[in-house]
């Protein structure tokens, strides 16, 4: 993603999420395979042109969940007790998942690359959630316009206004 794009982004990302919003009962009735196929075809397509080191909001802005495999496997690698791992880096949200404890992120570096970049949490793995399941998480998706250019390109052309 270019610098000017970068930028269209943020300035615009509110008012576009409100009109993807009005959007979203149309998405719903196109729910189903064809949706999906749709989202992945572009999910493709928008992130061989999108560089996410260049961005790394999700990083900065979202605490990712992490899972007990995930926990274990990080504080393994940091040579911590899991209690400690979880003591020094996650806390329970308001929904009673288990995150990251800050955002941005302990382990985003100053180059927007992430220190344990192969250890990283299941979520982490699978953001933006565009290229599997699309139909199924419609409405995490309209929440990250908010937070992901991507999305925000993919869902503008999904619900035609892009």
């Amino acid at each position: 993603m270019n610098p000017e794009d970068f930028l269209r982004w943020k300035g615009d990302r509110h008012r576009k999420q409100a009109l993807l919003k009005q959007r979203m009962p149309g998405l719903k009735k196109r729910k189903g395979p064809a949706l999906d196929q749709a989202a992945a075809d572009l999910h493709a397509e928008t992130f061989s042109r999108l560089d996410c080191l260049a961005c790394a909001q999700c990083c900065k802005t979202i605490p990712p969940m992490v899972n007990k495999t995930d926990a274990a496997r990080i504080a393994r690698h940091l040579r911590l007790s899991e209690a400690a791992f979880y003591e020094q880096y996650l806390r329970r949200d308001e929904d009673g998942d288990t995150v990251m404890n800050a955002s941005p992120c302990p382990f985003l570096e100053p180059d927007n690359r992430c220190s344990i970049y192969e250890l990283r949490p299941k979520a982490c793995r699978a953001y933006p959630h565009t290229d599997q399941d699309f139909s199924k998480n419609l409405d995490l998706h309209l929440r990250n316009v908010a937070y992901c250019p991507a999305v925000y390109q993919i869902m503008e052309r999904l619900a035609g206004l892009g």
